[in-house]
């Protein structure tokens, strides 16, 4: 199949390296921009498609007139995956109702680390645990590898079952399979949940994960192997929306990306994940692993509506807030269509978590399972971004439990409002909003916070979803190459430098007094094009002979080093 290979790492990020454009010569939007292919603008080739249309309707009657084979039913964004020889491929290109995207292959992989205890106690959620405040009532859906049937992940505080459902997105049927699968063979997916909603006691009696009452729906889109489609992604995003009125799914855990190839309103992907906030559910997706090199965020997190989420360490001294810093691994912004990104950064090096010693991760890597006392062998210690979109989940049902009437926007900037920025010894920024966002989580204060007006301001996603409006951010890019915010007037809001081997003062307080203006969007039109001055130095632009094949294939062995 000539479809490019995707490479996911599911357990530091998956960093998936997808092809959501069509074989073939590519159209071009504003300065150089790859746009979705329509049909009728490239070359015919068999493989797997995701076929989109004005509805669902319309794009599976397409695919079943010409014979193609529909694998994936992906109604949220009015598609289906069918595999389509040269000739039904051809046949699909002539209809100009259609959009045509290659449905690429997945691969995970990952990094791994050495201990840091508890990031409840970290994050100051122990504070919130205390007074009753740990999740209850609140789903969380986690999209990734599946789960480890173990008490720790499967049950909560009071010895109950948490599992609410499961559903297999590798499956081409899309199996719903009930609490005692998907399972999870691979182990990612088992970490990330546990970070969460560990409901185990540490030695010193705090709960170890960030919201062990949190309810659970477990989504695998990936294999043994770490492997699946972008096909499956979709389809795991089409089940969580559908189900998330009856399991009260109200945030979703993406610990994946994939390296943006079109505007994140051409994505299929991209607009699948948009369908999900518009429905009032919170969506929190990792930064990825490519840091520290600007413009390395992934999607879904290249989405201007979710919360991006970035990874820093302690310094493996968790009692000396003074020493911490930014993970070199972790991706920086801005997005390509000019937001900042990440949003908000956690604690996403050498991270504790459950993982089964059988896992395909924990055979990989066996010197990183848990062997000290209460710990047993069923925890291991792992790095990435995937870890710190973790912690930021659980930390979003914490804050529904206490205000359960939140909008996604409303949980957004109080996340944002209620972190700390690193400073230095001067008080000055240690890293800029494209590195840190706002700030490292303070998840206490995020449940307390007042602050619910700042995020997504000027953004319409009814619009952006119906094609009718789409937005760019507020950075720009200077003649030597370095980024920048602009307020809504164009004068520059931010520019600071930042060291990779220095700890900073997250410990310390900080207050914004910009408003957070890099979190507004505005109208992407005609007349404010990216080559008006501020074009991109760094040679991104999707090109017009982008072809997809297996021999552009990445690598799985991508791990991050530890931090």
């Amino acid at each position: 199949m000539n479809t490019r290979p995707i490479v996911v790492s599911l357990v530091a990020t998956l960093a998936l390296s997808t092809q959501v454009l069509a074989a073939g010569p590519v159209g071009v939007v504003a300065s150089g921009h790859a746009a979705p292919v329509k049909a009728g603008r490239a070359h015919a080739t068999a493989g797997s498609y995701i076929v989109q249309g004005p509805s669902y309707a319309v794009a599976a009657g397409a695919v079943r007139k010409v014979g193609g084979r529909i694998t994936h039913e992906l109604p949220i964004i009015n598609a289906v995956a069918a595999t389509l020889s040269s000739r039904q491929h051809a046949t699909l290109l002539t209809d100009t109702r259609l959009t045509l995207s290659s449905n690429g292959s997945l691969k995970v992989a990952g990094s791994t680390g050495t201990v840091q205890p508890y990031v409840v106690e970290y994050t100051q959620a122990n504070l919130l645990h205390s007074s009753g405040i740990t999740g209850k009532g609140v789903t969380i859906a986690f999209l990734d590898t599946g789960w480890w049937s173990q008490n720790a992940v499967q049950n909560n505080t009071s010895g109950q079952n948490a599992v609410l459902q499961g559903f297999d997105a590798t499956n081409p049927n899309g199996g719903t399979v009930g609490v005692g699968a998907p399972d999870d063979h691979y182990g990612h997916g088992t970490h990330v949940l546990s970070i969460a909603t560990n409901s185990a006691l540490s030695q010193d009696g705090t709960y170890i994960g960030m919201a062990p009452d949190a309810n659970r729906v477990i989504v695998r889109a990936f294999d043994q192997n770490g492997q699946g489609t972008y096909a499956n992604v979709i389809l795991g995003i089409n089940w969580i929306l559908a189900n998330a009125q009856t399991y009260n799914i109200r945030v979703v855990n993406m610990s994946f990306g994939a390296t943006p190839q079109s505007f994140y309103w051409n994505d299929p992907m991209d607009q699948a994940v948009m369908k999900l906030w518009q429905a009032g559910i919170v969506v929190v997706a990792s930064a990825g692993n490519s840091g520290p090199t600007a413009q390395t965020i992934t999607a879904p997190g290249n989405v201007p509506y979710v919360i991006t989420v970035g990874a820093m360490t302690d310094n493996y001294t968790p009692n000396t807030a003074g020493d911490d810093y930014l993970d070199s691994f972790s991706s920086t912004g801005p997005t390509f269509e000019g937001f900042v990104k990440p949003e908000i950064v956690a604690p996403g090096g050498h991270v504790i978590g459950v993982l089964q010693g059988s896992s395909t991760i924990a055979n990989a890597h066996p010197s990183f399972l848990g062997t000290n006392g209460y710990l047993g062998t069923s925890y291991f210690y792992m790095s990435g971004t995937s870890m710190s979109a973790a912690v930021v989940s659980g930390t979003v049902a914490l804050m529904l439990q206490a205000h359960p009437a939140l909008t996604p926007d409303q949980v957004k900037c109080a996340l944002m409002s209620s972190a700390r920025p690193a400073v230095d010894s001067t008080g000055k920024l240690a890293y800029t909003v494209f590195q840190q966002g706002a700030g490292q989580i303070n998840a206490y204060n995020a449940v307390y916070s007042q602050n619910y007006s700042c995020a997504n301001v000027g953004l319409n996603i009814a619009k952006d979803i119906a094609g009718t409006q789409h937005y760019m951010g507020p950075a720009r890019q200077n003649k030597a190459g370095s980024f920048y915010v602009v307020d809504a007037k164009g004068n520059q809001i931010n520019q600071q430098g930042y060291l990779w081997n220095n700890g900073y003062l997250w410990n310390q307080g900080y207050l914004w007094s910009n408003g957070y203006l890099w979190n507004q969007g505005y109208l992407w039109s005609n007349g404010y094009l990216w080559n008006n001055g501020y074009l991109w130095n760094n040679g991104y632009l999707w090109n017009q002979s982008f072809v997809p094949s297996t021999a552009s294939s990445s690598s799985i062995n991508s791990w991050v080093n530890q931090e």
